[in-house]
């Protein structure tokens, strides 16, 4: 889950250098259409053609329109109308959002550590993020929501995942999951797909788009997956905390952004909240 961190923080900066050439809703078009198909010759090589039970498929079906498709829309679309620093700090409270889920409706035992844990951890990435200035207003409020639409869908997504049998990979629920969610978002790429001028369309650019689709898609929602369905959600999310701190190092290295030293103090809490929440063993019966 720390290499997890590692690839979405750096991913804000990629993502800004491929932007700027590529239209939103073509970018996530594009990446999951290529991660599909690489994660479709990734799982026929290594684990071979199965047949899933018609539920189970059903299940990853909806949340792989869940997980992928509304959440990189509504995500996608709120950045539009909001400010960065927005949509980072509402991103961040994925962790307590999947810890609620996940808690009503009985699938994880959140224990006094764990919230402790989640708390901290916030806290710590509002520090972090606080520290290039937070704005909400109507001006962001459509945006804001949106984003909000969309924490509500990834918490969803993450939390649905424990609801599958034991014996189903990592490596295959990511590949359905991803196959599922790919269709609804070339459909509302394809207008900008269309209108691109592709030769234009720079090295650096394609690059960004590479690592987005390798490493952020493929390598990171594997272990994701695997990580959900090997610790629970909650213990899984808590490490969202994590990556705004690595977004802000990836800033400051990549896009000259500066750091502030109410920034340390909010690293110090995230790092403390994610062993509380990921140390604490209880498990329910």
């Amino acid at each position: 889950m720390l290499l997890v961190c590692l690839i979405w923080g750096v991913n804000f900066s990629v993502m800004k250098l491929a932007i700027a050439q590529i239209p939103a809703l073509p970018f996530p078009a594009v990446r999951f259409a290529l991660a599909s198909l690489l994660l479709w010759l990734a799982l026929r090589v290594i684990e071979g053609p199965a047949r899933l039970a018609s539920a189970d498929l059903r299940r990853l079906v909806i949340l792989g329109v869940l997980g992928n498709t509304f959440y990189q829309i509504a995500f996608i679309l709120g950045l539009a109308h909001t400010t960065a620093t927005n949509s980072a700090l509402i991103v961040a409270t994925v962790p307590t959002v999947v810890a609620v889920i996940a808690g009503l409706m009985g699938f994880e035992r959140v224990t006094a550590r764990m919230w402790c844990g989640i708390g901290l951890g916030t806290l710590g990435v509002g520090l972090v993020i606080a520290a290039s200035g937070v704005e909400f207003s109507t001006g962001t409020l459509r945006g804001d929501l949106l984003t909000v639409l969309g924490v509500l869908c990834w918490a969803g997504y993450t939390v649905g995942l424990r609801r599958l049998p034991d014996g189903i990979s990592p490596l295959r629920v990511t590949t359905v999951t991803s196959i599922a969610g790919t269709p609804g978002l070339v459909l509302a790429g394809l207008p900008g797909l269309l209108h691109l001028d592709w030769t234009a369309v720079s090295t650096t650019a394609w690059a960004a788009l590479a690592y987005a689709t390798l490493l952020s898609l493929v390598v990171a929602y594997i272990l994701w997956n695997r990580s959900v369905q090997a610790v629970g959600g909650t213990r899984t999310a808590i490490y969202m905390c994590v990556t705004p701190l690595v977004a802000s190092a990836a800033a400051w290295a990549v896009l000259g952004e500066q750091a502030r030293p109410s920034q340390a103090v909010g690293a110090i809490l995230i790092i403390v909240g994610v062993l509380l929440t990921r140390g604490d063993r209880t498990i329910r019966r």
